[in-house]
């Protein structure tokens, strides 16, 4: 029986876009705790794809994979892969509302189809001995009724297998809105996740939505296991300086946003070596200062010139040096 990871207490949104691995290797230089999630990669992309879909640093770690897909052959053979290449964490995507992810028959839609999800998560459980979790919302549509989420819920861990759940505390539409819409629009209802742990006390449940800050993560781990934070940790990723303190009880000498740019000097630079633009790591550091005087400054400057041609350390230096001294005291 896999065992759930303690990472998972906090964690970090899989964000499409997002949660490149530039970012997860940032985030890492904040937290050294906190549970990383990959953006979601397809099965026919890991499969088919001529990219390298799962590559990622060990310095990430722990990491985990999201998968988007519905056919149990694929996804076993994805996680065999993921767990291979050291991943820590399989991870099933039921809560992704896009059309396009509905027209590959997976993300939200799979709410409705529970027996599959079932087959889904039971095929990677034979396949691996890593963690298999499933990420979800608390309905779709018209079936958003408690009854429903239990019955979902229930069918999964029954007849899957599926031990850990990561639920978005809100439904989907899978029509009429947008995706960011649905991120925004439909309402929380934090006491429906919390009724539903206590509901299955013996799976490991974790809540996403909305959180904003370390004291609402430490009001809802009074009634769940984990918490996991999207938009707000990457919006503002000073957020997570405090999560091994403060979430994880880890007394370590406490890193400024200041050291955790410094610190990432050096992967920078061999990046640049690679052939990779500055900007395609400095986007996701712009949020860093947010709300310390020189921030916008920082922003600016990062944003106008990590694009140019050449662009190299020397910017990310001056930027830092456009913030106000007391972030660095």
């Amino acid at each position: 029986m896999s065992q759930p990871l303690p990472s998972l207490r906090f964690s970090v949104a899989p964000m499409l876009d997002w949660t490149d691995r530039h970012c997860r290797y940032f985030h890492r230089q904040l937290t050294r705790q906190a549970l990383l999630y990959t953006e979601m990669v397809t099965t026919g992309a890991i499969i088919h794809g001529k990219g390298d879909y799962l590559h990622y640093s060990e310095a990430e770690q722990p990491v985990a994979l999201q998968l988007g897909g519905s056919d149990p052959a694929a996804l076993a053979q994805c996680a065999r892969l993921a767990e291979a290449r050291g991943y820590n964490e399989v991870n099933l995507n039921v809560g992704c509302p896009s059309d396009r992810v509905q027209n590959g028959r997976f993300g939200a839609c799979l709410m409705g189809e529970a027996a599959l999800v079932a087959d889904c998560v039971k095929a990677m459980r034979d396949a691996v001995s890593i963690p298999v979790t499933v990420k979800t919302r608390i309905g779709i549509d018209e079936q958003d009724s408690y009854a429903f989420l239990v019955d979902f819920v229930g069918t999964v861990a029954e007849r899957g297998g599926c031990e850990t759940f990561i639920i978005h505390a809100r439904k989907a539409w899978l029509s009429g809105l947008s995706p960011k819409e649905n991120r925004e629009i439909p309402p929380l209802d934090y006491p429906r996740v919390w009724q539903l742990k206590k509901a299955f006390p013996q799976l490991t449940m974790a809540i996403n939505g909305g959180i904003k800050t370390l004291a609402e993560a430490r009001q809802h781990l009074e009634h769940v296991d984990g918490v996991m934070v999207g938009r707000e940790a990457y919006q503002n990723p000073s957020l997570l300086l405090g999560v091994d303190r403060e979430i994880f009880g880890v007394a370590a000498a406490a890193v400024s946003a200041v050291d955790a740019v410094r610190a990432m000097y050096p992967y920078i630079e061999a990046e640049l070596q690679q052939g990779t633009y500055l900007g395609h790591v400095t986007r996701h550091m712009l949020g860093l200062f947010q709300g310390i005087p020189g921030a916008r400054q920082w922003r600016r400057y990062l944003s106008e010139n990590a694009h140019k041609p050449g662009a190299d350390l020397r910017v990310v230096e001056h930027a830092l040096s456009l913030v106000a001294e007391r972030a660095i005291a």
